[in-house]
């Protein structure tokens, strides 16, 4: 049981980084330009040119993403089931608690950053 709980923990911190992954490739680069601040994000991608791969694959980025959020949901409902043993039972029930608005927090990032790769180039 411990050891499932463990592997959800892995999951939803997961989920959240491929989450900031769909951030930095869409949604800050959008903002910064909507802002006026298209040189100091070119400047930046000139710093670190990796970050551009993600911007070219965008649909494999929010597609890994978006699979991650679901397995991290899948997770999350089992766990919700599963009884927590009583020796564990304060570890158990505070993963519990913060693994859903983790979960929550991710898929918003996640919803924001596809609303600036997806929707906002196609209303432009």
């Amino acid at each position: 049981m411990l050891l499932r709980l463990k592997e959800s923990k892995f999951i939803s911190y997961l989920s959240l980084f491929s989450s900031f992954g769909t951030l930095i490739c869409c949604a800050i680069p959008s903002t910064l330009v909507l802002l006026g601040f298209g040189a100091s994000l070119a400047s930046f991608l000139g710093e670190f040119p990796q970050l551009i791969w993600l911007s070219e694959n965008k649909e494999l980025v929010f597609g890994v993403s978006f699979f991650m959020l679901a397995v991290s949901f899948a997770g999350q409902k089992y766990a919700e089931k599963q009884v927590c043993p009583i020796d564990k039972r304060e570890d158990c029930q505070n993963t519990k608690n913060w693994s859903r608005p983790l979960f929550y927090v991710t898929l918003i990032i996640n919803l924001i950053g596809a609303f600036y790769a997806f929707v906002l180039p196609k209303l432009m």
